[in-house]
């Protein structure tokens, strides 16, 4: 049955926690699957491209993260597929395929955190592991309709896990309910986060140049959800409002996270891919050949508005106020999305999901509705450090319309 998905590079690697702490832990007996790109002992990762996995050895210890996990009684069955060197949204891959997207078969799944999504949208593992940069675990999480979070950046461990662009780069899950989540998140953050339970979210706040990059369809699908938001708020006695957030706009804000993403990824990468020059597909290639042609001393606009944007959300936000957005600006594309459509639809995509990332704030993509029979996502971004409370808000509102 695994197999119809496409969803897993080795489903045949385990790992568990024999300890007596693991025995009893919050995860005890729950099944998870791990992007291919994290420390596992005694594996290889493959980074999703095979002369990656031809280069590197088998690790000799697990990352932190995957061991906290598996002390809270979680067992690791599988390692899932991801783009190659985990630079693209689409979860496409030339040389490994493409996982299938469970809810829309002729659509992309998104990535790079494609098999971790599918994995859990498939039911074929009760939660999954990625990592989110630019987008990686909440873009398929929004297409194929799951629960997925981007902590805030820094906050749960990421040794072990190889790099894109370690200033932006954190490890992510999804889920198929907000509870699982939760749990999850429960285990991967640390204790010692400020957090007071009996502290309410008080704003919430629309960006209006976010909702303006969401296609018309999908912001009417969308709709509904954020009345039912407003209403909840208004229960518990907080304020919504229509708010600017981007005067310089959000292309300004993409253009900046892609520029500092890239002088990254190739300060990371530069000496393996000019010593191994290995096989990229042709829209992977072609990232890598135009990260290779920036240098640092042209981009000091690009840093200097990243801290513009970290200092403006953390005023607005704050510790009590929430961001409301689409999580992308529609559906997935179809499968035979490609060249300037493909690039194109990037562009709008980031614009979205580079608000939290240049700020370093959590995000939870929420599966809330449908635009011709494909899953769309509503987003919620907090304040840094906010990700415990940030999740049981989004538990407590998913009960809510349930009912």
């Amino acid at each position: 049955m695994s197999s119809t998905w496409n969803a897993f590079m080795n489903e045949q690697l385990t790992m568990a926690s024999s300890s007596p702490q693991a025995l009893q832990g919050s995860l005890s007996g729950w099944t998870f699957g791990v992007k291919d790109v994290f420390a596992l002992a005694g594996h290889t990762a493959s980074a999703g491209n095979p002369d990656w996995l031809r280069t590197h050895s088998p690790a000799s210890y697990t990352s932190s993260a995957i061991e906290r996990l598996l002390e809270a009684g979680a067992i690791l069955q599988g390692t899932t597929h991801t783009d190659e060197l985990m630079y693209s949204l689409n979860g496409q891959n030339v040389h490994y395929g493409t996982p299938i997207n469970p809810q829309a078969a002729d659509r992309i799944p998104g990535g790079s955190s494609s098999g971790s999504a599918v994995a859990v949208a498939a039911g074929l593992r009760d939660f999954a592991i990625g990592t989110d940069t630019g987008g990686s675990v909440r873009i398929p999480s929004s297409y194929c309709g799951i629960y997925g979070m981007r902590p805030t950046h820094g906050l749960v461990p990421i040794d072990g896990v190889i790099p894109l662009a370690q200033g932006f780069d954190t490890v992510g899950w999804m889920a198929n309910s907000a509870d699982m989540l939760l749990e999850v998140g429960k285990v991967l953050i640390d204790s010692s986060e400020e957090h007071n339970e009996h502290s309410l979210f008080d704003h919430i706040y629309f960006s209006e140049e976010a909702w303006a990059l969401a296609e018309p369809d999908t912001r009417t699908a969308l709709q509904e959800s954020l009345e039912e938001m407003t209403h909840y708020l208004k229960e518990n006695k907080g304020h919504t409002s229509w708010t600017e957030i981007a005067p310089e706009g959000l292309s300004a804000w993409m253009t900046a996270f892609r520029t500092i993403q890239a002088l990254e990824i190739w300060q990371e990468h530069q000496q393996w891919i000019e010593a191994t020059q290995p096989s990229f597909g042709k829209d992977i290639a072609d990232r890598f050949a135009w990260a290779s042609t920036l240098r640092l001393e042209d981009h000091s606009y690009s840093f200097a508005l990243k801290q513009q944007v970290s200092e403006r959300l953390y005023q607005l936000l704050g510790t009590h106020g929430l961001l409301v957005l689409p999580t992308a600006t529609g559906a997935a594309p179809y499968l035979n999305i490609q060249g300037e459509e493909n690039e194109r639809r990037r562009s709008q995509t980031m614009q979205l999901s580079c608000i939290a990332g240049l700020a370093g704030l959590p995000q939870i993509s929420i599966p809330v509705a449908t635009v011709q029979d494909a899953p769309i996502g509503l987003s919620v971004i907090a304040g840094k450090g906010q990700d415990i409370r940030l999740l049981e808000w989004v538990r407590d509102w998913t009960h809510k319309r349930q009912k």
